[in-house]
């Protein structure tokens, strides 16, 4: 099998992204498996978006916001990610979210992996090879992105607060997130964070990147039963419904 067709083949597979709560992803089955997808996810999106600032081509939206804020708080790329995801995540009580673990190690685990990669990784010279490498760190944001989601362990905290905004409005997922990006951007810049045709093209690129590498990435869990369709337990006939 070449590797097109292998590409084919796993982008016509179909799984489910199953909709559980932070206790039903952790019952979900094949836990190993999946908690060491997200980690791998997480670090290869950390990778990517280092990659992308050495490029210097333009940001994501989020990270124009956070290369904007380093500028005026003495804080490296890598930990300003992590604060902004936690800060995100307050957001996150009025929506009445709870997160996940691939949740809490989204906010984290990117944020070291940009620090550590832009510490060995050099300001990157001549136009072709910050094409090139632009071109990868999209790519590989796009496939990391498709891992920790596929790993059915939560949302990161950005994606969080799009969904659960959705959904307390009643609005498109489409629509929040354009609103969304487009205020981290439009802030980001008037902070001095770094606006460019990699920007433009992250917005255009990431979505179907994402969209042709999930089904083949997204790891086949056990759904929970609908609660009422539950079997009781022997007692619950004296004792009542159980409890959870």
């Amino acid at each position: 099998m070449t590797p097109i067709q292998a590409l084919r083949r796993g982008a016509s597979r179909r799984v489910e992204l199953v909709p559980m709560n932070p206790i039903e992803q952790l019952r979900a089955g094949r836990l190993p498996h999946r908690v060491a997808q997200l980690l791998v996810g997480l670090v290869l999106f950390g990778i990517s978006m280092a990659l992308l600032l050495r490029a210097d081509l333009g940001l994501e939206p989020w990270g124009v916001l956070q290369y904007g804020l380093i500028q005026h708080i003495p804080m490296s790329y890598g930990l300003m990610s992590i604060v902004v995801s936690f800060v995100v995540l307050l957001l996150w009580i009025p929506l009445r979210q709870w997160p996940g673990l691939g949740t809490v190690l989204n906010a984290v685990v990117i944020g070291l992996a940009i620090d550590a990669t832009l510490a060995v990784v050099p300001d990157i010279e001549g136009l072709g090879w910050r094409v090139a490498v632009m071109l990868l760190a999209i790519v590989g944001n796009g496939v990391a992105g498709a891992m920790y989601i596929g790993s059915q362990l939560g949302p990161g905290p950005r994606d969080g607060l799009m969904t659960g905004l959705a959904r307390r409005t009643g609005r498109s997922i489409r629509l929040v997130r354009t609103s969304l990006e487009v205020t981290v951007v439009v802030l980001g810049f008037a902070l001095g964070g770094i606006l460019g045709v990699g920007t433009v093209l992250y917005a255009l690129l990431i979505g179907p990147v994402v969209q042709l590498f999930l089904p083949m990435l997204t790891v086949r869990v056990q759904a929970p039963e609908p609660r009422g369709l539950r079997p009781q337990r022997p007692e619950a006939a004296v004792t009542g419904p159980a409890a959870g």
